[in-house]
């Protein structure tokens, strides 16, 4: 799979006063203080867009950028449509304006600007969203089995995606892991340089240790050949693998796998969060796996793990009475309507309580 090339960022570079001069004194300003990588280069990309926008509309230079002139880009943004038709997802329109507004903040404390034009910018309000639908421990193990451990590559694939299901892992994590960093007495991985430049060090599980075994003695010898590479994982010669050749593989499992669910090496870390909770974990042990700064981040899992509430559901929900409150109905029959509560236990009909042909509840009513 081909990688995305970089595109040149537009405008005069020789110009200390172009938009384009002091991005890059931004970027360069990011990576001095530490920023990691990956946002740098989010940043570099989010905000190039807006200066080539700029650059249709004959707009070099930030002082040229007013508050109305920003406010025409978020309608650009709202209304504008990718290549498959469809818009910009709230989330994504709310980030690329914060990257703005981030960046022409710094441009006033950098005395490059006087005014920040982007100060009273409102950002779109996002949807509260749950995260795609997790595997169920069936579709997990099938989608497993799709890699083939007898080559090579099938078994460094199997080892990979065992990681992913067992640590929570994001696939970037998952492929910058060093040997060193797999401690197989603890049973823990320790992932450099997370989101947020942070580290942290997570368990993982016995199955996966097995398979990580399996792969360093059968096929990563084979893989790096005469090459050297302190990576875990690996590609032909000890090449690192990109992230999105490991999305393109782990999708070709989950399609022959037959599973219609969207995403791919993500949803491992979904899956892996929300089998965690329907299991009985705290949600702050959960916090601490996934590596999320804020505990509002994990809360989303709590309303997607439903095995809890439909058994109190089953328990408590009147419309759910059998013969014996003990025991479940063995079949259908055993299930005793609540309308017809009264007459399981009198022998007699119960009285009708009238139909759609002769209530006359105007339906407004109901909500008032």
């Amino acid at each position: 799979m081909a990688r995305r090339r970089r595109q040149e960022l537009p405008g005069d570079p020789h110009d200390p006063l172009s938009l384009r001069a002091l991005l890059e004194r931004h970027l360069l300003w990011l990576e001095t203080h530490h920023y990691a990588a990956r946002t740098v280069e989010i940043r570099r990309a989010t905000i190039g867009l807006f200066l080539r926008w700029c650059q249709e509309r004959s707009i070099t230079q930030a002082r040229e950028v007013t508050r109305e002139l920003l406010e025409r880009y978020q309608r650009h943004l709202f209304y504008y449509r990718k290549r498959n038709g469809e818009p910009l997802c709230v989330s994504s329109q709310a980030h690329w304006l914060t990257a703005l507004r981030s960046w022409f903040l710094w441009l006033v404390r950098e005395r490059c600007l006087e005014h920040d034009p982007a100060n009273l910018l409102q950002l779109p309000r996002e949807e509260q969203r749950l995260p795609r639908n997790a595997l169920s421990q069936q579709e997990v193990e099938s989608v497993l089995a799709q890699a083939d451990p007898s080559t090579p590559h099938g078994l460094r694939n199997r080892a990979i995606v065992e990681t992913l299901y067992s640590t929570g892992l994001r696939r970037q994590e998952a492929l910058n892991l060093h040997l060193a960093d797999v401690d197989h007495e603890r049973g823990t991985v320790l992932v450099r340089r997370g989101k947020g430049n942070k580290d942290r060090v997570v368990p993982i599980g016995a199955r996966a240790l097995a398979w990580i075994d399996k792969y360093l003695v059968e096929s990563r010898p084979v893989l790096l050949g005469e090459a050297t590479s302190p990576f875990l994982f690996i590609g032909n010669t000890g090449r690192p693998i990109h992230c999105e050749n490991l999305s393109h593989w782990v999708r070709v499992y989950l399609d022959r796998a037959g599973v219609q669910k969207t995403g791919a090496c993500h949803l491992f870390r979904h899956t892996a969060a929300t089998l965690m909770l329907e299991g009985g974990a705290d949600i702050r042990y959960i916090q601490a796996l996934l590596g999320h700064v804020s505990l509002n981040t994990t809360q989303i899992y709590t309303h997607v793990t439903i095995a809890k509430l439909r058994e109190v559901h089953e328990k408590t929900h009147p419309g759910r009475l059998y013969r014996d409150p003990s025991l479940p109905p063995s079949n259908p029959h055993d299930v005793i309507p609540q309308s017809n509560a009264a007459s399981a236990e009198t022998g007699h009909d119960a009285e009708p309580r009238g139909g759609p042909e002769d209530d006359d509840t105007d339906a407004t009513a109901l909500f008032i």
